[in-house]
């Protein structure tokens, strides 16, 4: 079997942490949370991943399980290339080679400055990050609402903190009207303002 298309239904689990790793996706559509599990059945979100991203590249090699799992946001349609056909292809194209290796040390620095704005910045501040950050990947709608709806459990999870936080700092942001909310749609109104917590 060569490079097949599938769709996620929306909240689908796309792989699991610890499963096997048969191949790696590619999004051609839709919006997709990558994480970890961890404390009491808790989430932390590495990466949000849009079209164009690959997903499942970080088991590749080592003990052959995923470090991580990724869910759909949206419906999402990928393209998945089993590892007997992605290993031959990176042995006879140097040039999808050095792409992915390109995308792996892209993939590294972010990881590196996602690590130091976690330890170091305070919670509001990798808040506002966290929502800038998703705004500038899914881009917004007509109404200038964040065009992935994220619920603000998933934005804890990203910005590392709890949902009781993130509900008293929305509150509040939304009472100085940086901030406005519908259920899960969210709009940013003052991204100069957002930016002054991120210091």
């Amino acid at each position: 079997m060569k490079k097949k298309t599938l769709f996620f239904k929306k909240g689908t689990v796309i792989f699991t942490e610890g499963s096997p790793v048969e191949g790696i996706f590619f999004l051609i559509e839709g919006a997709v949370k990558v994480y970890k599990q961890w404390a009491e059945q808790r989430e932390l979100i590495v990466r949000f991943a849009k079209p164009g991203d690959v997903l499942g590249h970080r088991g590749l090699g080592g003990d052959n399980l995923y470090p991580i799992s990724a869910a759909s946001l949206e419906d999402t349609r990928v393209c998945y290339i089993p590892n007997d056909f992605l290993e031959a292809t990176l042995q006879t194209n140097p040039r999808f080679t050095y792409r992915l290796m390109h995308l792996y040390a892209n993939e590294l620095q972010k990881a590196e400055k996602r690590m130091r704005d976690m330890a170091l910045m305070e919670v509001k501040g990798r808040i506002a990050l966290a929502l800038l950050e998703i705004a500038d990947m899914y881009g917004t709608d007509d109404e200038k609402y964040i065009a992935v709806p994220i619920t603000r459990q998933d934005i804890a999870s990203y910005a590392g903190t709890t949902y009781e936080t993130i509900f008293k700092f929305f509150t509040e942001l939304i009472i100085q009207n940086i901030l406005s909310t519908i259920g899960k749609r969210i709009k940013i109104n003052d991204a100069a303002a957002l930016q002054k917590f991120i210091g």
